[in-house]
């Protein structure tokens, strides 16, 4: 393998990143990197870099990313061998006999399968808990009573309860699985003594299952006060990454085989599917609270090309995320927008009946009068500066849109809503600077540095800026160092633990060399590629969005480690152990509150 590891360095030496992929697509040089239309995906704008210094290539709109080899086992539709042969006869080197040995391979096999056992037997555990006449339950049972769902809902569904921190774990190491194994189906944590801890502790729980009917995962719903979020998924595991599923996928695909499905309908969590489904709206899946993703997008275009996107109310107002749209669009899905009744969620709008909601899907608009309809709800139209900020903003998106037939449309609804004359707003159209876009606006770019840590994804994306920062070498991030923080993503930690081996040795950080850890597309390390472009990681504004995102994080590490306590306490009798507990949870609450 040590031999074969070196004919791999020596083949992308000889094989310049740039020059290999010039010679499928035509580059143009820009700033420090080559340009391209990506040949990945659909785009009329250039959003597809290599870099050649660092000889990776990432595209933007898509999330494509990867090394020379990779770039060619995609273009030819060919596996790793194929690729490495196309390149070696591209540069004379003989292959050297590789026989890869199986046992790794049937090692990741067994692992898998221990897992998916985990997963299956806890849903089981939760499942009985719900029902089990424990006075712990009743909590769950009134939230479901109150959410008005039915039984056969609740049995279609696999939701359970948690009814502790500890009887879990101990029902898992009963069955005989492995300490370690439990650990890694990321059902179970473990405290700072050892002990296992089921992180759904106390919560509602939906199980998350895949079209392949497996169990990857859990999302629990904490029923009392907290100030932790009230939501909670399983943490990422080589089962289960919530940007390249969505739940209610095994469902979706039943009803494939039953029916042909017309189209899809997107939401955000778990009660909005759950409650669309009970009103007869089985075609609904959930992103789980993400932002849309490239991966999500081509599992929704094995089921249909049609797509409602039906986030809550005040998703139609300035938390739009219109990029995670445009990744749909960008798949070639036909996107239509269901706008919300102000303050309201589908949830809310599914219990006051089917007909309630369907006039809702009925009202559904295209993206690109989505988008209007979207800048419209910023402005006050009835004052004139405002107005004239509408038109502006507005005049952009219509730019964008490369069909003339729409763009007349939506200039006669622009007129229709200002009051401004047909051939003004043309005019005003046509002396547009060619190269502006509303996304690209440095506006923009501040808005969503300074919104990227809101929302339930905030510690991921808080995680992902200062990886990023460190990665690509930002001033501001130089001399910190990342030993003092905890990453709760496995991709996120051995990222961090690459960059801290690189420091410490006193060697370049080398992006590039992080496509060798992991073994396929992989979309954390894709969306931290997608921070560096378009100036996200420079100025003032990156540089207190870094120290923002490490507060952030040191901040959960705490709140983490207050549960952990308070689940120590809860099994501790012993006094003086007790008394240990509490001067620890003591000063967790102190540096809690000095943080606030």
């Amino acid at each position: 393998m040590a031999e074969f590891d070196r004919f791999l360095q020596e083949l992308k030496a000889k094989n310049d990143i740039v020059d290999v992929i010039g010679s499928y697509v035509a580059l143009d040089q820009k700033g420090g990197n080559h340009w391209a239309c990506c040949p990945f995906h659909h785009e009329r704008t250039p959003s597809f870099a290599v870099n050649r210094s660092e000889q990776f290539y990432h595209c933007f709109g898509c999330g494509e990313s990867g090394d020379v080899i990779k770039f060619v086992r995609e273009i030819e539709s060919t596996d790793f061998m194929g690729a490495v042969r196309i390149l070696a006869a591209r540069v004379k080197m003989e292959v050297p006999d590789n026989n890869l040995d199986t046992e790794e391979a049937l090692l990741k096999k067994k692992k898998r399968d221990a897992m998916l056992a985990i997963l299956l037997d806890t849903a089981r555990f939760y499942r009985s808990n719900l029902f089990s006449g424990d006075e712990r339950a009743d909590a769950h049972l009134q939230y479901i009573e109150d959410r008005k769902m039915l039984p056969s809902t609740v049995k279609q569904f696999g939701i359970g309860a948690s009814l502790d921190y500890r009887e879990l774990g101990e029902y898992l190491a009963g069955k005989g699985y492995m300490r370690q194994d439990i650990l890694d189906s990321g059902v179970i944590i473990e405290d700072k003594n050892g002990r296992l801890i089921d992180a759904q502790a106390e919560r509602l729980i939906f199980p998350i299952i895949n079209n392949m009917d497996e169990v990857i995962g859990f999302g629990g719903r904490f029923l009392g006060k907290t100030d932790f979020a009230k939501y909670k998924n399983t943490k990422e595991t080589m089962l289960f990454n919530k940007r390249n599923t969505l739940y209610n996928i095994n469902l979706l695909k039943k009803l494939k085989r039953e029916q042909p499905i017309s189209n899809v309908i997107i939401v955000e969590g778990y009660m909005d599917t759950i409650s669309l489904y009970q009103a007869g709206f089985k075609n609904v899946v959930a992103s789980m609270g993400t932002s849309l993703t490239k991966d999500q997008a081509r599992l929704i275009k094995r089921y249909t090309e049609n797509v409602y996107i039906s986030y809550d109310g005040d998703f139609a107002g300035q938390k739009a995320d219109l990029r995670g749209l445009e990744i749909l669009d960008g798949e070639h899905l036909k996107v239509l927008v269901v706008p919300m009744p102000d303050g309201l969620d589908p949830d809310d709008v599914a219990k006051q009946g089917k007909d309630a909601y369907q006039k809702c899907l009925d009202a559904a608009m295209p993206l690109v009068d989505y988008r209007l309809h979207a800048i419209e709800r910023k402005y006050d139209l009835g004052r004139t500066e405002e107005k004239r900020a509408f038109v502006k903003e507005a005049l952009k998106v219509v730019a964008a849109t490369d069909s003339a037939a729409v763009k007349e449309d939506l200039l006669k609804k622009l007129r229709d809503k200002t009051g401004l004359t047909y051939h003004s707003l043309e005019r005003d159209l046509e002396n547009l600077p060619k190269d502006e876009k509303v996304e690209e606006t440095p506006q923009e770019t501040d808005r969503m540095i300074k919104e990227v840590a809101s929302g339930s994804d905030k510690i991921a994306k808080a995680e992902r800026f200062i990886l990023a920062a460190k990665l690509f070498s930002s001033v501001y991030a130089k001399g910190y160092s990342l030993e003092r923080l905890h990453f709760s993503s496995s991709v996120h930690a051995r990222i961090a633990e690459y960059i801290m081996q690189r420091e410490k040795a006193g060697e370049r950080v080398r992006p590039a060399e992080l496509f060798e850890v992991f073994d396929e597309s992989c979309p954390e390390f894709n969306e931290i590629l997608d921070l560096n472009y378009n100036d996200k990681l420079s100025g003032d504004v990156a540089a207190k969005f870094f120290a923002d995102s490490i507060a952030t994080i040191v901040s959960e590490g705490i709140e983490q480690e207050i549960a952990l306590l308070q689940a120590e306490l809860e099994q501790t009798d012993e006094q003086e152990k007790r008394k240990a507990i509490l001067l620890r949870l003591q000063d967790a609450l102190r540096r809690q509150k000095k943080r606030k």
